[in-house]
């Protein structure tokens, strides 16, 4: 399959961005990037630090863009294996953080040991230390010197945010604990000054001013909560690992008659490969020789095997079940149907949600807002009267406690799990858009042909006309519809060779969309098609009108065929319903969705199939001009979804607010719709619009969160409600800042719990 067409001169580009920490660096970088003469779209993801780019504008100019706001961009590697984008995927955060946070954590036992068990416990000291409090003092300093030291990232982070006039999460932090540190410092030389001076009562009262303790908590917990934040982001990526898990490592070649393993890269299109059971299939191909079951669970979701035989297709990560397989390789790299869904999935990543905007706009101006917040807190403590150690702890605790990661993250961890969860059962949302409109739908527009019927139509009933007989009328149907490619022309083709029949060699063929085929034999012009076609050519009679209407009633199609000016009579076909159509059209019915079915078949044939699969509406006899005109009246009356799998459905499925395409339809289809249902099932249809919706509550979840959480907790901090009697200590900011991205990650991968088929 294909999901992408390049324009010429007009592509997108995926870039790695390093030195992002929060939504603040993301907002910066999107918006040096869309200043860029020649990008149309940029959208930054802080989940995968990673940036999609939309435009003419070359790699260079946008690189020197995202450099000149403080950070680092790459092109992603071109062609690059499955294996090696796994290895991208790595969480290789995680262990960093990790070995930080246990490292700060045994110095800050040991610093707290000192600043306060002996403090407000009694715990021992050493006799040396005994009412030594500049001792006591330099030892704190020294341990949250270290503690510093070891998470020094954020203070080079954080002031290079500000000294490149975009400061982030990182300088909140930075400047938290260094506000701390320096009071501290400060506090133990005028400590000094007291002892030269022998002013005990000024040496008790600035023992109480010493702040090392706060700074090295701070930067502990922060990091503490840095590290769960990454275990949690690197579970979101979980199912996107476990596709590029599936991507085999080698391939069995035949090469001048024997066996060769070879690595997976090197396949090439035309290769043969063979397949045992047991084996994952190395690359997409065609059966040459043998039989089999093969497993596509890995890309359909679907766990019932496929039965494969020559002539068949084949994917890469699907498992031969039974059987010896010979292929021929027809797609290798990135060309696999399993790389093509790893990159819609990426790509659907990299893309911005509307809703997400909202969160843009305030993360883009946040941190400024806090720091000028912070500040006024300390003036207006101390112009009331405070003392400078209180008004600068309540600054501190506004810097701390603030989160701007919490919004950054709420739209995209709940895209990334979606999209996610989505791969896993065959459902592929091409953007993020699409994953939070799909679920906003009122109304879905149903192709009949290969959608809500199996698409594979067969002959019920020969009918030819007075006078004619039942061999001429199909040996005429037979050698016109031979060159059609309609799934009804194929229907007869079939029958005709079940029948050994030889078709006859017709010039001058003709298609006309919606209406039949003419072609020449021997001089005489031959018609196929609906009644109503014929009818304008020449005299039916009443019999075969009432025939043709019975037929029509019992939803059957037939196809009248003509030659010259004399008519043959009708073959009816008809195309079974499948089994799971009005189960999934039931159920959308019960989530408030309008389901209409349009078709070009005639009314009476299209109604008896809308009865039986019980949609609301059908709409029978449209042209596929006409799908697209019928799509543009729907969407007066609310929101509508197209659901189709044919060329002729590719006009409608772009005019559509949301176009669902069948996997197993044409390339076109899949290129024009915004969501590929791989399952070829109408089952999947609901399921899409659930996950769409349970995604979308998810963000507002995800956005209540954040923005209350710093609605109350920044009031909070800076001592609004102190007359309440509730006040927050720097070391409780840090803890609830470390948490809030915590719970933003943890809720968005709640969606992998959502049972999409109930």
């Amino acid at each position: 399959m294909t999901y992408f067409i390049e324009k010429e001169g007009y592509y997108m580009e995926q870039y790695h961005v390093s030195g992002m920490h929060c939504a603040a660096c993301s907002a910066r970088v999107e918006k040096a990037v869309s200043k860029v003469p020649g990008v149309t779209t940029c959208a930054v993801n802080l989940l995968t630090n990673s940036m999609g780019v939309e435009g003419t504008a070359s790699p260079k100019d946008i690189m020197a863009a995202v450099k000149a706001a403080g950070y680092k961009a790459s092109l992603d590697k071109k062609n690059a294996s499955v294996s090696e984008e796994a290895d991208e995927l790595k969480d290789t955060e995680t262990p960093a953080l990790r070995k930080r946070f246990i490292a700060s954590l045994i110095f800050l036992l040991i610093l707290m040991y000192f600043s306060m068990g002996h403090m407000m416990w009694g715990w021992p000291l050493p006799s040396f230390l005994a009412d030594n409090h500049m001792a006591m003092g330099l030892i704190e300093l020294l341990l949250a010197g270290i503690i510093m030291v070891i998470n020094q990232r954020f203070f080079i982070s954080g002031f290079q945010g500000l000294l490149h006039r975009a400061p982030n999460m990182d300088t909140l932090v930075a400047l938290g604990s260094s506000a701390s540190f320096i009071w501290s410092v400060a506090a133990l030389f005028m400590m000094s000054d007291a002892y030269v001076k022998m002013d005990m009562d000024r040496i008790m009262v600035l023992m109480d001013e010493f702040y090392f303790e706060s700074a090295a908590m701070i930067l502990t917990l922060i990091t503490l909560g840095k590290m769960l934040e990454a275990h949690s982001k690197g579970r979101t990526t979980s199912a996107l690992k476990s596709l590029m898990k599936l991507a085999p490592k080698t391939a069995i070649l035949l090469r001048d008659g024997r066996e060769v393993t070879v690595p997976i890269e090197q396949v090439k299109k035309g290769d043969i490969f063979v397949v045992r059971p047991g084996e994952s299939i190395p690359v997409d191909g065609i059966v040459t020789d043998g039989s089999g079951a093969v497993n596509e669970a890995a890309l359909t979701g679907e766990s019932v095997p496929v039965d494969k035989v020559t002539g068949d297709m084949v994917s890469a990560a699907t498992i031969n079940q039974s059987g010896f397989l010979t292929c021929e390789a027809s797609r290798v790299g990135e060309d696999t149907t399993l790389s093509q869904i790893i990159k819609m999935v990426k790509d659907a990543s990299a893309t911005k949600a509307p809703i997400a905007k909202i969160a843009d706009k305030v993360s883009g101006v946040f941190v400024p807002v806090v720091m000028t917040i912070s500040l006024i807190t300390l003036i207006v403590w101390l112009l009331i009267g405070q003392t400078f150690p209180y008004a600068l702890a309540r600054a501190i605790s506004v810097l701390v406690i603030s989160c701007p990661c919490a919004l950054g993250l709420a739209t995209p961890v709940a895209i990334m799990v979606g999209n996610g969860l989505g791969a896993k059962n065959g459902i592929l949302f091409k953007t993020a858009v699409s994953l939070e409109e799909a679920g906003k739908v009122k109304i879905i527009a149903l192709d009949k042909t290969g959608t809500i019927t199996k698409g594979e139509p067969k002959v019920t009933d020969i009918c030819p006309a007075d006078g004619v007989s039942e061999e001429e009328l199909l040996q005429t149907a037979f050698s016109l519809e031979q060159k059609s490619e309609h799934p009804l022309a194929k229907a007869v083709c079939d029958y005709g060779t079940e029948h050994a029949l030889k078709a006859d060699d017709v010039s001058d063929f003709t298609a006309l969309p919606g209406n039949g085929l003419t072609a020449s034999l021997q001089g005489e012009t031959l018609c196929g098609g609906s009644m109503k076609f014929l009818e304008s050519r020449t005299s039916v009679s009443e019999a075969d009108k009432k025939k043709a209407d019975e037929l029509a009633s019992a939803g059957k199609t037939p196809l009248a065929f003509l030659k010259g000016s004399r008519f043959l009579g009708f073959i009816a076909v008809a195309d079974a319903i499948r089994e799971d159509s009005p189960t999934a059209i039931k159920r959308l019915q019960s989530m408030g969705i309008h389901v209409v079915m349009l078709t070009g078949d005639n009314e009476r044939s299209a109604k008896a199939i809308g009865i039986e699969a019980g949609v609301d509406e059908v709409i029978a006899g449209v042209l596929p001009d006409g799908k697209e005109a019928v799509i543009r009246d729907l969407k007066k009356k609310g929101k509508v979804a197209m659901v189709g799998d044919g060329i002729n459905d590719a006009p409608a499925l772009t005019s559509a607010d949301i176009g669902i395409a069948i996997g197993a339809g044409t390339d076109v289809a899949i290129d024009a719709a915004d969501v590929v249902l791989m399952k070829s099932t109408l089952a999947d249809v609901p399921a899409a619009i659930k996950l769409s919706r349970s995604a979308l509550r998810n963000i507002h979840e995800n956005l209540f969160w954040a923005f209350i959480y710093n609605i109350i907790g920044i009031p909070l901090a800076a001592g609004v409600f102190v007359s309440l009697g509730l006040t927050l200590n720097p070391m409780f900011g840090a803890a609830a800042m470390s948490l809030s991205s915590f719970c933003v990650v943890s809720n968005a991968l709640r969606l992998n719990f959502c049972k999409l088929y109930q």
